[in-house]
Parts: structure tokens; C-alpha cells; sequence
């Protein structure tokens, strides 16, 4: 075959070919691998995270099809084929050993607010307060008007009558909307590192398994303690968090019954005593309404 008829090999550039090959060895290096689609996150955030953890986590800003095929040549690809099948937009790999539980919770913590833009959607209702809005009167009170937004004048500004929901949780914000919002400084777009999917121990994770309130799961974790420990103590079943208690305990019904049996120690003559000139208190009363008086 001459070298015309030959297929020609297509030059990659350089910065795609060592993306694929890293793509290769990454997921061999660390347990976790999870997928972030990267619409709202900004530059500044996503260098913050990535010098903030620069050696926990690997973050990877990707070509979608570089990943699908550097995928496709792996061995063992342990949910990496339900990975490659969300990959649409821009889109970021994140290699780490850290639990995928924590670092949703790493990365919740290091979201922003953002003021809101013509074709948004609202991820949760959008309120606007009652109260003094500091605006002056003017043709922004059409915009209130139109966003069903009861208002008032008064001291020269334009006050909101009551708390308003002006757009439903998964409703696509109109321009105005956005517009009268910036006005007052409403931000409603949470904006950050938020994780679509992750791979660990060979688990498929997506962004709702993910998702952990920790009050709840701190009041849950403190009723199923104290639930535990309850029965433990009524079965007197002894460990290291029990046994203080059941000695307590057991101290409390020795001396009990040896008070209730009448006998005699250090710990329990006081009670035995105070039963005693109890009871001699009852007979006493018992015998002076028979008539007896002590002489």
C-alpha cells in the first residue's frame, strides 16, 4: 500500500492528548471520582476550591468526548459508562480520596448567592419581604405591579405591604423579574461546586443520595443513642458508656433491699432508723386513738 492510500493518523493537539492520558491514570489513583457541571460556577470559585485543597482533591475541567473515550479504554470502568452518559455542557471531573458525602458538604459550604438573570430557574421560591424598599416612587412601580407585588408610598419611598412569592421553585425568571430583583438586591441563584454524580467503591452516587441534612441527621443519630442506651441499662447490658450507671444502679437496689430486709451498715442504718421512727411514729398515733396515754 503507498503512503497516498495510507489513512492519516489525526494530529491531536498537545493539551487534548495529555488530558486523555491523565483521563488513563486518574482513576486508578484515588477511590472517588465525582462529576460537577460547571454552569454556575465562577472562575474565582473554582480556583479558590482547587488552592484550598490542592492536595485532596484533583479537579479536571474536561472535553466531554476526550473523557467518553479515555473512558472507554478502561479495564475495569466500575461506573465510570453511567458517568460518560452525563456528560453534556461544561462540565468537571474530581478525583479525591475524600468520602463523597464530605466533599458535598465541603462544597455546599463554599457556595455564593447570585443576583438573577433573564431565563433562570429558581431552584426554590423567591420571596420578596415586606418592608421599606428605599426606592422612590417612579415607573419601577409598574414593575411591582406587574410582579403582583403589593405596594405603598410613604416617607417618599416605595414600601412592599407583605412578604410576596413572586416565582415558584423550577419556574423560569422573565427579565423584569431579574431586573426588579437586582433593584433590591434580592440574589437568589445559589452558585458554586455542586456534585451531579459520583463513583466510590464501585457505588453510583447521584446529586440526591448525596444530599445530608445534618440537623436532622445529628437529632436522629442523638434519639437513636439515647434509645440504645436505655435498653442497655434495662437489659444491664455492661460496656464502657453503661457500666458507670448500672453500678449506680446496682448500689441503689443493694441498699434497698438490705434496708427493706433490716440490715444493718453503714449505708443503711440511717434508712433503717428512719423506717424505724416512722413506723413507732404510725403505732404511737395508732395507740392514742385507742385511748392509751403515755405516762
Amino acid at each position: 500500500m503507498t503512503s497516498q492510500m495510507r489513512p492519516q493518523r489525526k494530529n491531536y493537539p498537545e493539551k487534548k492528548r495529555m488530558l486523555y492520558q491523565e483521563l488513563q491514570e486518574l482513576p486508578g489513583k484515588f477511590d472517588v471520582i465525582a462529576l460537577s457541571k460547571m454552569s454556575k460556577v465562577r472562575a474565582a470559585q473554582l480556583m479558590a476550591i482547587r488552592k484550598k485543597f490542592r492536595n485532596d482533591i484533583k479537579i479536571k475541567v474536561i472535553k466531554n468526548r476526550v473523557a467518553q473515550r479515555s473512558f472507554q479504554k478502561q479495564n475495569n470502568p466500575g461506573g465510570l459508562d453511567y458517568l460518560s452518559k452525563e456528560l453534556e455542557g461544561q462540565c468537571a471531573l474530581l478525583f479525591t480520596n475524600i468520602s463523597p458525602f464530605k466533599l458535598n458538604l465541603i462544597f455546599d459550604k463554599n457556595k455564593v448567592f447570585l443576583p438573577a438573570k433573564g431565563g433562570d430557574i429558581a431552584t426554590k421560591d423567591i420571596i420578596i419581604p415586606a418592608g421599606n424598599t428605599g426606592i422612590s416612587p417612579g415607573p419601577v412601580l409598574s414593575e411591582f405591579k406587574e410582579a403582583n407585588v403589593a405596594t405603598k408610598i410613604d416617607q417618599g419611598t416605595i414600601w412592599v405591604s407583605k412578604d410576596t412569592v413572586v416565582v415558584r421553585s423550577g419556574i423560569v425568571i422573565t427579565q423584569k423579574l431579574a431586573s426588579l430583583m437586582s433593584k433590591l438586591n434580592i440574589k437568589p441563584i445559589e452558585a458554586g461546586i455542586s456534585i451531579t454524580l459520583a463513583i466510590a467503591e464501585g457505588m453510583v452516587l447521584r446529586e440526591n443520595d448525596l444530599r445530608i441534612n445534618l440537623a436532622d441527621y445529628h437529632d436522629e443519630l442523638s434519639r437513636s443513642f439515647h434509645a440504645a442506651f436505655s435498653l442497655a441499662i434495662e437489659s444491664s447490658y455492661p460496656n464502657i458508656e453503661t457500666i458507670g450507671h448500672l453500678l449506680r444502679k446496682a448500689n441503689q437496689n443493694a441498699i434497698a433491699l438490705a434496708s427493706e430486709s433490716g440490715y444493718l451498715s453503714p449505708d443503711t442504718a440511717a434508712l433503717i432508723f428512719a423506717k424505724a421512727n416512722t413506723n413507732s411514729q404510725i403505732i404511737a398515733n395508732q395507740v392514742k386513738k385507742k385511748g392509751y396515754v403515755p405516762q
